[in-house]
């Protein structure tokens, strides 16, 4: 969670070096997806609280996983989706916003942002 890219690659080399000898298998997987681990430093700053983690995804399908398990897993897959569809859409009348909400569009429309701020055309 550094503040600008070039931070944490810093930070990033310090670890591998730290770590090497102890654990190579690991810190090699690290060092092979370092693109992959800090690519949220791509996105609008306003968005970086959200991309670390998966816990929104596994706190929606907990509902759906309990309500699956006590009816016997559905029968019918029309049945399942529809379950499931009306489920999710009960839970998302509780989501909050993400932070920067309005700074979507331009992501979606692959607007180039660099330490979180969004990069101006010369």
């Amino acid at each position: 969670m550094a503040p600008t890219k070039k931070e944490a690659n810093r930070a990033f080399d310090l670890f591998a070096t730290t770590y090497r000898a102890k654990y190579p298998a690991a810190v090699e997987r690290l060092e092979k997806d370092r693109d992959v681990l800090l690519t949220f430093y791509d996105f609008p700053a306003e968005h970086w609280v959200h991309l670390p983690t998966t816990n929104p995804i596994e706190n929606t399908f907990a509902t759906v996983r309990l309500r699956h398990d006590k009816t016997r897993h559905n029968g019918s897959r029309t049945a399942c989706l529809t379950m499931v569809f009306k489920l999710l859409e009960n839970a998302a009348k509780t989501w909050r916003k993400l932070n920067g909400s309005n700074l979507l569009p331009a992501v979606v429309a692959g607007v180039i942002h660099e330490v979180g701020i969004q990069k101006i055309a010369a």
